[in-house]
């Protein structure tokens, strides 16, 4: 790999926060004054979709350890569920999502997120599905908390808890291209430099496109005489992986992911 004349770097800076009170308008979780009829509401629908960068790294929280799961095995788990609703309404969940109370999501220790389960209320025999976007509950025994949503269609929210199976449902990644415009609303890019001299952008991403053996996207930023080169874009994220840590062994060890959502073709 040949070195190339980097006039500037863009850094990634990260920061995580303990979970605090102070975020939230009250100070106790509880159901809405009133709601919408949720008896009917429709279960997820599982589809394929890549890992979240955000809240899928292995964590320790109070000194426990928790591994993501690894979901190329059948998974179940049999525990206790709890819901939460108002408190959380409209707040970021573990992955970046905005929690809605009203639709049909979860949260899960460990699962990658997002991920889809089938939960099953041992008690009354309902059964519900969930794409679970956030991470909790940290209380003994409690092993899933259900969105408001998903804790009504299961009979959960007027006992607070309740016994519950759930099962991982295992979609395959889509093999062709095409399968992919409905299975990942995001372009994914490896972002690797930004110079401000135009001329010297073009030539880095030609010898870029020749070294990775991949697209290179050059693009200007709004703000200023700045060229951004990124790897991409890609819709499968672990080809976005894959060209990230390449990038990393080489000339960019500050190399990392970006998002973009993409405009998706009506049918």
């Amino acid at each position: 790999m040949r070195a190339y004349p980097i006039i500037l770097l863009l850094l990634l800076a990260g920061c995580s926060s303990a979970p605090s009170n102070e975020r939230y308008d009250i100070a106790d979780d509880i159901a809405p004054e009133s709601s919408p009829t949720l008896d009917h509401i429709e279960d997820a629908q599982p589809r394929y979709e890549a890992r979240s960068l955000a809240g899928n790294k292995d964590y320790t929280l109070r000194g426990q350890d928790y591994q993501i799961v690894d979901t190329s095995t059948p998974f179940s788990e049999e525990g206790y569920a709890s819901w939460y609703g108002k408190k959380f309404h409209g707040h970021k969940t573990s992955n970046g999502e905005i929690y809605d109370m009203y639709s049909m999501t979860a949260a899960h220790k460990t699962l990658p997120l997002p991920s889809y389960v089938r939960v099953t209320n041992t008690d009354n025999g309902k059964t519900a599905i969930v794409r679970v976007n956030d991470r909790g509950p940290f209380h003994e025994g409690r092993i899933i908390d259900l969105s408001m949503a998903a804790a009504v269609k299961l009979d959960v929210v007027k006992h607070g808890t309740a016994p519950v199976k759930i099962e991982l449902i295992q979609i395959p990644k889509p093999e062709f291209t095409d399968e992919w415009q409905s299975a990942n609303p995001h372009f994914y890019f490896v972002q690797l430099a930004a110079v401000t001299d135009e001329t010297k952008a073009k030539q880095m991403a030609t010898q870029l496109e020749q070294d990775f053996a991949t697209q290179v996207d050059l693009k200007k930023a709004d703000s200023a005489e700045v060229y951004r080169l990124r790897l991409g874009p890609y819709l499968d994220r672990d080809e976005a992986v894959l060209q990230r840590d390449k990038a990393k062994t080489t000339q960019f060890p500050q190399a990392f992911i970006i998002t973009s959502q993409r405009e998706l073709e009506q049918k």
